[in-house]
């Protein structure tokens, strides 16, 4: 079942050369993808507060402008949430290459306009003609960038088509290893990049245009296709209906589940992250970004450590090992909340505090690292070859809409309690469930445990 229907057939090992090249190209442009996100995430809203303040919206006194904001960054993933099946289904349809490219080159085209919307001026103070512009025109690129940005779910089916089953999850981990890079490189380059630009406001823009640009090329003039346009795919075009379909699938529906779950979870925890080392330690942003920055570090490095640990041992085991570990660590970080409820910033940044925060935040990360490829691997060997990309899209945008929901549950019970320990309480009685979960959803249908083979 499953085997890849492809023009690149996968070894019964290690990948032939040719296969090489496509997971480079899923590696760059995941990695790519990322890193354009953290490029233009630490800068945006300092980016949008003279425009907002010019239309009497100013951010930093909440209201309507704060929501502004809060909408220039959910809308990215609101529109993969919503063209994650699409990529994939048509994935199915037509081919890997052309969504890759259409995504790459959407990427180059709307990072570059959201460079131009920035780049209206701002001194003395921008008119409120030209505030509403340059407002649109971010708008319309963070709707664009996310829907080009929505090929992950193409991404991890040209894994599944590049990869035998037993080697599925070592494939899978690519993608968190760019998520990794991506996470912790891009707010780097955005940092020297300004310095680059000389702080010209349309640098990071045009820094992410670029890298995506690159990434267009190589993809152009190197990577192949992996699937077999047409092949045995349905021809009829992604809606709604289908995407429950695919939910409905024995076994499909439990795993998005988790995965929705699993990122919820860590999505309420890497929106206030910075909030509570701000209350807890006194950091500011520059000792923040370098927090964000190891966070990114420590994921790239444990999806490096997941690859060969996926050789000797089933994705169901390193999946609840995944689980144990965000328990373990998000436990942890909500009792150091808990611990430090009252006390000063500055007695508590001097003790073992800090680096007991940095130890249970490595370990809720480490367990996030195995738990993203585990679950795309297991959802890949139960989907049909003929639906990866749509099974696959489904569960990635399932991911994208946990990542709005979960920083919009995290941030409003961040303030409910002086502790702020309430956001991680509620993730880890989410992983809770999940763990109640994983039994069901990683047994064969007949009852029996999925089998690993090797």
């Amino acid at each position: 079942m499953n085997a890849p229907n492809a023009e690149i057939p996968p070894a019964s090992g290690s990948p032939q050369p040719s296969a090489r090249f496509a997971l480079l190209i899923v590696f760059l442009t995941v990695f790519i993808d990322l890193l354009g996100f953290g490029i233009v995430l630490p800068v945006l809203p300092r980016q949008a507060e003279p425009y907002l303040n010019a239309i009497g919206m100013p951010p930093l006194e909440g209201g309507a402008g704060g929501a502004v904001i809060g909408i220039l960054f959910s809308v990215f993933s609101l529109m993969q949430f919503i063209f994650s099946p699409i990529w994939g289904r048509l994935s199915d349809r037509f081919g890997r290459r052309p969504i890759l490219l259409l995504s790459l080159s959407g990427s180059v085209v709307f990072y570059a306009l959201y460079g131009y919307a920035v780049s209206v001026p701002v001194e003395p103070q921008p008119t409120r003609d030209g505030a509403v512009l340059a407002l649109s025109l971010m708008l319309l690129a963070r709707v664009g960038a996310g829907i080009a940005g929505a090929s992950v779910g193409t991404a991890a089916a040209v894994i599944a088509d590049c990869t035998t089953p037993e080697n599925r999850a070592r494939g899978m981990a690519l993608i968190g290893i760019a998520f990794g890079g991506g996470f912790t490189l891009g707010p780097l380059i955005a940092y020297f990049g300004l310095a680059v630009f000389d702080e010209a406001r349309w640098g990071v823009g045009a820094i992410a245009s670029l890298l995506s640009g690159i990434a267009l090329l190589i993809a152009i003039f190197v990577f192949r296709e992996t699937r077999r346009p047409g092949g045995g795919a349905s021809k009829e075009f992604p809606s709604v209906a289908r995407s429950l379909a695919v939910l409905r699938m024995p076994m499909i529906g439990g795993l998005v589940l988790i995965y929705f779950l699993t990122i919820f979870a860590m999505a309420g925890f890497e929106s206030t992250l910075a909030l509570l080392t701000k209350a807890a330690f006194g950091m500011g942003d520059d000792a923040n970004f370098l927090v964000f920055a190891s966070i990114g570090f420590v994921l790239m490095l444990a999806g490096g450590g997941y690859r060969p640990l996926a050789k000797r041992l089933p994705e169901r085991r390193l999946l609840a090992a995944g689980v144990t570990l965000m328990l373990l660590g998000l436990a942890a970080v909500g009792g150091i909340a808990w611990g430090l409820s009252g006390r000063e910033p500055g007695v508590a940044a001097a003790g073992l505090w800090p680096p007991a925060f940095y130890a249970a935040a490595s370990v809720a990360v480490c367990g996030f690292a195995f738990v993203n490829p585990s679950v795309s691997a297991i959802i890949s060997k139960r989907a049909d070859a003929d639906r990866q990309g749509e099974v696959l899209g489904v569960n990635q945008s399932f991911a994208s809409l946990a990542r709005i929901l979960g920083p919009l549950t995290g941030l409003t019970l961040f303030s409910l309690h002086a502790s702020h320990a309430l956001p991680y309480a509620a993730a880890v009685a989410v992983l809770l469930v999940v763990a109640g979960l994983l039994p069901r959803t990683t047994a064969e249908p007949d009852g029996s445990l999925m089998s690993h083979r090797v």
